[in-house]
């Protein structure tokens, strides 16, 4: 975890103090509280990170639970605002929602186009394969060979990885709400390209899935909520709320609820 050192007397306060000229001046901050709500952007395919559940449709998940602490917090409702990997970028360009909270690692190509908050975490990448072919990759360099098919879901920083890192391996990209793990169990693919987190989940909940090289996961990367570009006011309010719940405990609780593990 990624941590700075604050005040006692703020940590202690446990809300944060929205700025006198946030209140009155034009931006995003003022926009929201004039609004009463916060639009939250999520993709709702990524447990434990953000998924819908089965019997109330409603969102569920670790930045779910994230997005509802930061409203309550601000004392405003959180709107969900559905979207998808490949144009988690777009929606904040058309203004379609004021954060990401979905589980979003940090790249160069995403921060041409957005701004990502501090980290609240970390992650890496690491192949599923199928339990039959569980000894048939014995380090990253067998993945890197002709005849071997990777699977990634379109607009994920695991398809910029595979591209970059294997690029003798087919990739097969597959867009949203279809999950490149889906084919991997359908068998059309040799393995998928996951986290470490979603890894954790996937083979839990599909006996037939193996997470293997484990203990050498690749890329690791910081993972941040991202906003939309060329708001320094907004950024500034939402990296003092990462701090504040960094320091306070929150995201290592959210961590242990919901099962994460980190690169």
């Amino acid at each position: 975890m990624f941590r700075r050192t604050l005040p006692a007397a703020a940590l202690a306060a446990g809300t944060i103090a929205i700025p006198a000229q946030a209140q009155s001046g034009a931006g995003r901050l003022a926009a929201v509280q004039a609004a009463g709500r916060i639009r939250i952007g999520t993709t709702g395919d990524f447990n434990p990170m953000t998924f819908r559940d089965p019997a109330s449709r409603e969102y569920r998940g670790h930045q779910i639970d994230c997005a509802q602490q930061l409203a309550r917090e601000m004392n405003l409702r959180a709107e969900f605002v559905a979207t998808d990997w490949r144009t988690l970028i777009n929606g904040l360009q058309a203004d379609q929602f004021d954060v990401v909270m979905t589980g979003t690692s940090i790249s160069v190509a995403r921060a041409m186009a957005a701004a990502f908050t501090l980290p609240w975490g970390r992650t890496g990448f690491i192949p599923l394969v199928r339990r039959r072919d569980a000894t048939k990759f014995a380090g990253w360099e067998a993945l890197n060979a002709r005849g071997v098919t990777i699977g990634t879901t379109l607009g994920t920083t695991m398809e910029q990885f595979v591209q970059q890192a294997l690029p003798n391996a087919t990739l097969r990209r597959v867009e949203s709400p279809a999950r490149d793990w889906q084919e991997l169990l359908g068998g059309r693919v040799d393995a998928a390209m996951t986290s470490v987190i979603e890894a954790a989940f996937l083979t839990r909940e599909y006996p037939d899935l193996v997470a293997i090289l484990r203990d050498q996961p690749r890329n690791p990367i910081p993972m941040a909520f991202m906003a939309p570009a060329g708001d320094a006011q907004w950024l500034r309010f939402l990296d003092t709320w990462v701090t504040l719940r960094t320091e306070s405990g929150f995201f290592a609780e959210m961590a242990r609820k919901w099962g994460l593990a980190e690169a």
